[in-house]
């Protein structure tokens, strides 16, 4: 249990009666006896003290009691474990609290309920019974592998919930989505439709009318639903930062974003809401639309401690179990029966490295999301062109979830010094079908390559692309460590890493990764004191038991943003 505590400062004072700090202030806060995981190599430490929103001190609980002043605030951890707060190192925040306010919630165990295709119609009911004619329905997080029916849901599924809403649906990836009968004719999408470059507006093969599914090609629709009101976007980051906070995230990457997303941003700061540090991506669609950044003049970094301009993020193709991941090699199971699919990209790989060439040049940070080989064959190709180009030193452009990467692109990576932000959490939500079913047990055991990086000096994150997964760092340094899936079957064992390694993947690495590691990811003097309590030490606990551990406490910048109900 946390606790105030003076005892200690009694005992300290015969030591110390005078030890000012920097122009004779005294720590604001102490927490001492303790495990304190540093991060700054294999260095521990038992107590740490903090001024204002930095921390001064680190070290064993005499030396730092002694700092102590009149009014310092001084908390006895009583063994508990403090590391740097965590790194949501590739998110869409506040996707997950916009679904808890907007959208009807459609995914399967063991994130949700649905389980096959009439308990989804069943949901999408309900709602409608609530909702006015007319007026839209939204669901996210179906996931057509997971129905008993193992198939996506069609416009007449949908239209059995309701012929007097349109409703839009998206899987589970975000990289297809569903429409009912009435939102494909609001959206005029009718058999003549054609396939718009680097999508696909999937048809009946006997009757040619459109039959709901869109991959790569979801804005068709999605354009027509009219935004949340400002006050359900503020409601939606008051359930986000729930989610984050009590999973110690002190830091979220969102991976993409717009000049609408930021202003809810600056909005959520300055009503006290937004209560953790954002770094946050620009999306780029093609080269000749400017996000709101470029055509602004803010380059990646721009922005304060709580709230900056990260990465311009370009999507180069889809996602490995919605069959629009795109590989060198077929996808193991025939994609409606063709046994020679295997996938495709958004954009050429000549539109690629234009984009990514002119970003380059005007000083950005990249984040390209690539999950099949051929698509990070695109990305390898445009990075070495720009730099070819413009050469830049420590631009730390970056590979997003890199799912499939092969390891003489490792190579490469390594090389060029990108760094992959590894969708890590797949091996447990979806490892067993990527070895039975999208990828087959050799290409599968590859997945999320994070040994085969270390080995080679490259420096990683790994996430849980939240919404697609709930946030939570402790389990994706449990994945990583132990490799399990849901049936428990140990999926590449060679891509195994320690905890420590893990651990660094959402701290001091991921703070790298975002150029902030002179201010975060570890417990070192002058670092932004973001911290986090845990009840159990993921260094030392059995490795299976990681995930086990729970969030005490949250702490951004000195102060408590979160804690554990242990009532």
């Amino acid at each position: 249990m946390l606790r105030r505590f003076g005892g200690i400062i009694a005992v300290a004072a015969g030591i110390a009666s005078c030890n000012p700090l920097i122009g004779g202030l005294r720590p604001d806060t102490i927490w001492f006896n303790g495990t304190v995981i540093t991060m700054e190599g294999d260095q521990m430490a038992r107590a740490v003290a903090v001024l204002g929103d930095r921390i001064v001190a680190v070290g064993d609980d005499v030396e730092i009691a002694a700092l102590a002043g009149p009014d310092t605030r001084v908390y006895d951890l009583d063994g508990s474990t403090m590391a740097p707060g965590f790194y949501a190192a590739h998110d869409h925040f506040p996707g997950s609290g916009r679904g808890a306010v907007t959208q009807v919630d459609l995914n399967s165990p063991p994130i949700g309920t649905i389980e096959n295709m009439d308990q989804l119609v069943a949901a999408l009911r309900t709602r409608a019974e609530t909702t006015p004619a007319g007026q839209w329905i939204s669901g996210r997080g179906y996931d057509d592998t997971l129905l008993a029916e193992g198939r996506h849901p069609t416009r007449d599924d949908l239209d059995r919930a309701s012929t007097d809403h349109p409703i839009y649906i998206a899987h589970t990836s975000g990289h297809l989505g569903v429409a009912n009968g009435l939102a494909l004719e609001l959206a005029d999408v009718t058999r003549d439709t054609p396939n718009p470059p680097g999508g696909v507006v999937r048809k009946d093969p006997e009757t040619g009318e459109p039959d709901g599914v869109f991959e790569e090609t979801m804005g068709m629709v999605t354009r027509l639903i009219p935004p949340p009101t400002p006050e359900q976007t503020m409601e939606s980051y008051r359930a986000a930062v729930a989610d984050y906070v009590e999973d110690g995230v002190t830091t979220a990457v969102i991976a993409g974003g717009s000049r609408d997303s930021l202003a809810g941003l600056q909005r959520a700061r300055a009503e006290d809401i937004l209560t953790f540090r954002i770094i946050t991506m620009q999306s780029r669609g093609t080269p000749e639309q400017p996000t709101a950044a470029e055509a602004g003049g803010i380059v990646s970094g721009f922005g304060d401690d709580f709230l900056k301009l990260g990465a311009i993020k370009i999507i180069q193709d889809g996602s490995n179990q919605g069959y629009t991941g795109y590989f060198t090699e077929p996808y193991h199971s025939p994609f409606n029966g063709d046994a020679a699919y295997r996938g495709y990209p958004r954009r050429s790989r000549e539109d690629l490295t234009t984009m990514v060439t002119d970003l380059h040049q005007a000083g950005y940070q990249i984040a390209i999301h690539a999950n099949g080989d051929a698509a990070i064959d695109d990305v390898l190709h445009a990075y070495v062109e720009a730099q070819r180009a413009y050469p830049r030193e420590d631009a730390r452009h970056r590979i997003e979830h890199c799912q499939m990467v092969r390891q003489d692109q490792l190579d490469t990576i390594a090389d060029l010094g990108l760094s992959p932000s590894f969708f890590v959490g797949n091996v447990y939500y979806w490892g067993d079908r990527h070895r039975d079913v999208f990828m087959g047990p050799e290409r599968a055991a590859g997945i999320s390559a994070l040994r085969s990086s270390i080995d080679r000096g490259i420096t990683f994150t790994v996430h849980d692309d939240t919404p697609v997964t709930p946030v939570n760092p402790l389990q994706l340094v449990w994945v990583a460590v132990n490799r399990l899936t849901r049936t428990d079957q140990v999926l590449g064992p060679d891509e195994r890493i320690t905890p420590l390694e893990a651990l660094r993947a959402v701290t001091i690495d991921a703070a790298w990764q975002n150029f902030e590691e002179d201010v975060k990811g570890s417990i070192a003097v002058g670092k932004l004191a973001d911290l986090v309590i845990l009840d159990g030490n993921p260094l030392k606990v059995e490795p299976t038991a990681i995930r086990d551990i729970q969030v005490l406490q949250t702490i951004v910048g000195g102060e408590t943003i979160y804690t554990q109900n242990r009532d």
